[in-house]
């Protein structure tokens, strides 16, 4: 209940002022969360990944501005999400020249607060990223899924100010998924018979989250039948998914992900509310759910990417647009921390057609003409989304059904893959 919420005098002595107006402005604003999420207290965080970054309107550049005049600075290292630009490849994004103004200045606002250059959207494939049962504040939607469920990292789903707030403060409520009790899984999912040609691609896990999000909302779900072997961009895609169809803030891969060597160790030993089957026809129904046109009909490009590509997925799309003439643009969404890991991928890229999209991404910012749909996507999250956000058609897809569609200019399917026929 409000005013249950016991403060350390660190904590009371920066709602007092003596680190300054922005710090006690960020304290006031976290100190209302917590009581309003029922916490009895706040904790430390190493680290935060702040999403306030992304410009949505004058109001964010407002709060930013707020916070600097007030002389707040980040007191843990802070990374920062997707922005509205692309600096490393300008006029990329299409935008009105005054939204384009304000979207920099809100970058700069950050930078000035101390944040970390970043702009991407998986922190986590940086060099310094947290460990198991470090607590963190990160906001946006797949970060928060891949902290606490791949790296056994805690943090709740902070959104946009609160999160710099966080950051500012090196502080946050001590709730949710901070807390060992709240991390148990409440629902199972049992993966059936499925292809193994098809559990090698990211599509089919991107398949599973959307199943598991649309089922679970924002319950923490156990899956039973994943392969040992799935990679982090696979877990990465499925969390993607479930954190869009649903509100999924952590999931347990039962014998693949820290928390959960066994399904009782990730139930708790907990009966689930809610036990389901995942089998290939509800995947085919998934990836037909997350398309809006058929096979055959013609489409205008491609997006690879959401979340950004790391350099494992960079590689296999260069192997496959290697030698092939692409029809239609094909877009690769990465961070630059990323990008200049490869330098040789990233040319050969290029060559092939690959247009490379950095600091941002194509679902959230104009960069795709409108000309150029249908377009054709290995992400669950880009399928989930862009409809809504650009009001484009879309086909969801394997990598390799991606690059054979751009080469042939229409959907393709493996059917063989799919089971489809």
């Amino acid at each position: 209940m409000p005013g249950s919420l016991t403060l350390s005098d660190d904590d009371r002595a920066t709602l007092a002022g003596e680190r300054g107006d922005g710090a006690r402005f960020a304290m006031r604003i976290l100190v209302r969360t917590a009581e309003a999420m029922g916490a009895r207290t706040l904790l430390d965080v190493s680290s935060a990944h702040v999403d306030g970054c992304l410009y949505h309107g004058r109001a964010g550049l407002d709060f930013a501005r707020r916070l600097i005049d007030g002389g707040a600075e980040v007191s843990v290292p802070t990374t920062l999400n997707v922005s509205s630009l692309d600096l490393l490849h300008p006029g990329l994004v299409r935008l009105k020249p005054e939204t384009e103004t304000e979207a920099r200045e809100l970058m700069d606002a950050y930078l000035t607060m101390g944040c970390r250059p970043t702009w991407t959207c998986a922190p986590y494939q940086l060099p310094e990223r947290p460990t198991l049962g470090e607590h963190v504040a990160w906001a946006e939607s797949n970060a928060i899924v891949f902290a606490n469920s791949v790296l056994g990292a805690r943090t709740g789903r902070y959104g946009d100010f609160i999160d710099i707030c966080c950051a500012v403060t090196g502080r946050a409520p001590a709730s949710g998924l901070h807390l060992d009790g709240e991390r148990r899984a409440r629902t199972v999912f049992r993966i059936g018979a499925v292809p193994g040609r098809l559990l090698e691609d990211e599509a089919a896990f991107s398949a599973i989250g959307h199943l598991v999000g649309r089922a679970a909302r924002n319950a923490v779900p156990a899956i039973v039948g994943l392969p040992p072997s799935a990679t982090e961009d696979q877990l990465k895609a499925l969390g993607a998914a479930a954190a869009s169809s649903g509100a999924v803030a952590m999931f347990h891969a039962v014998g693949v992900t820290p928390e959960a060597p066994t399904l009782e160790v990730a139930t708790g030993g907990h009966e689930p509310a809610i036990d389901v089957s995942i089998d290939l026809p509800a995947m085919r129904a998934a990836r037909d759910e997350l398309s809006t046109v058929q096979v055959g009909t013609s489409v205008g490009s491609v997006s690879i990417g959401t979340p950004h590509c790391s350099t494992i997925e960079l590689r296999r799309l260069a192997a496959l647009v290697e030698g092939r003439r692409l029809a239609i643009p094909c877009y690769a969404n990465t961070g630059r921390d990323v990008l200049a890991e490869i330098p040789d991928v990233a040319e050969a890229l290029r060559a092939a057609g690959v247009t490379i999209v950095t600091d941002t991404c194509t679902y959230i910012t104009p960069i795709i003409e409108r000309a150029a749909t249908p377009v054709v996507t290995n992400s669950g999250k880009w399928a989930w989304y862009a409809p809504g956000n650009l009001g484009f058609d879309v086909a969801f897809a394997t990598l390799e059904e991606c690059i054979g569609s751009a080469e042939a200019g229409y959907l393709v399917r493996d059917q063989e893959t799919w089971g489809d026929g």
